[in-house]
């Protein structure tokens, strides 16, 4: 893992985090994800597991199934996902099957996620594909919409 950014990896990040403060309006964990291709965002989504009462509604997963859609392929070559939070197992496999080749996430996930903090599904040498992984971009400000959420839980 590497905390290599370039000059838009920011802007985009930041779409990612406008995206998930959209999860607040229904209740849901404020998590957001952005594809990009050729600079251009084909794929968003934000945690709708509350509103569709689906439990694979995360971020990544909708934003992988809009891109699809807009590129007409499953496979997301020369894609980037942005991603406000670590993915889980569950969203890293399926980072992993439509071969997204670079993933940028803001905070990481000490409880569930699967980029290197408890599972390393990006990372695992014996699967088909190993996307690039950067972390840590914008970080504070996800780790911050993300404790606001869970302090007004308790």
């Amino acid at each position: 893992m590497r905390e290599r950014f370039f000059p838009l990896d920011e802007h985009f990040m930041r779409l990612a985090i406008r995206e998930a403060e959209r999860a607040l309006a229904h209740e849901d964990v404020p998590v957001g994800a952005v594809i990009v291709h050729d600079g251009e965002v084909t794929g968003i989504g934000h945690n709708e597991r509350e509103l569709r009462q689906d439990p694979t509604a995360h971020a990544e997963l909708l934003a992988i199934r809009d891109a699809a859609r807009a590129l007409g392929s499953w496979r997301l070559l020369e894609c980037v996902l942005y991603v406000t939070l670590e993915p889980c197992a569950m969203c890293a496999g399926a980072i992993v099957l439509a071969r997204l080749p670079r993933v940028i996430y803001a905070a990481s996930d000490p409880k569930a996620g699967a980029a290197g903090s408890v599972l390393d599904i990006l990372g695992e040498p014996r699967l088909n594909h190993r996307p690039e992984v950067a972390a840590g971009l914008l970080a504070d400000v996800s780790a911050e919409l993300l404790r606001g959420f869970f302090g007004s839980r308790r």
